[in-house]
């Protein structure tokens, strides 16, 4: 297993995989870099890049999370959502084909171990609100905003 630390606009994101895939992408406020990325995590490193910079929409990554059959049936949902756009929890669960699923599905969502990868932060409350993120609402705003900026209003 390898392990690399790389500095983002949210803090530093540790990546954790190797030839099977990318297990885990998790955000810390704090922690020392990596100074040599691994070569099994190097393609990571650079799409988080590339997204940051607004460069990057849809990730090309070989993953490997770890968890439930449910949790990667949810996670395997969250991958179908667009960048730039959301859905909501109920949404989600109705997606899955199980309403009443709800509770197991948000849960599902914030075990989600492939932080921006798999797009969690896309999923809000029903009316609209930031509910719920594992990185920290402040993260999951700034998320959404750098996918869907606010439009410049015309003075004419």
């Amino acid at each position: 297993m390898k392990k690399a630390r790389i500095n983002t606009p949210l803090g530093i994101a540790e990546l954790t995989g190797d030839s099977d895939g990318l297990i885990s992408v998790k955000v810390m406020d704090e922690g020392s870099l990596t100074e040599e990325i691994p070569s099994d995590l190097k393609n990571a490193a650079e799409q988080l890049n590339a997204y940051f910079d607004g460069d990057l929409y849809d990730f090309n990554l070989k993953l490997n999370p770890q968890g439930t059959d449910f949790q990667k049936k949810v996670w395997k949902k969250l991958l179908e959502i667009p960048y730039g756009t959301t859905t909501s929890y109920l949404q989600l669960s109705r997606d899955l084909g199980d309403e009443k699923a709800i509770r197991a599905v948000a849960s599902a969502n914030g075990k989600n171990p492939l932080w921006i990868i798999v797009p969690c932060h896309r999923v809000i409350g029903s009316d609209g609100s930031l509910t719920g993120y594992a990185g920290g609402l402040h993260r999951k705003k700034w998320l959404l905003d750098l996918e869907n900026p606010p439009k410049q209003q015309s003075l004419f």
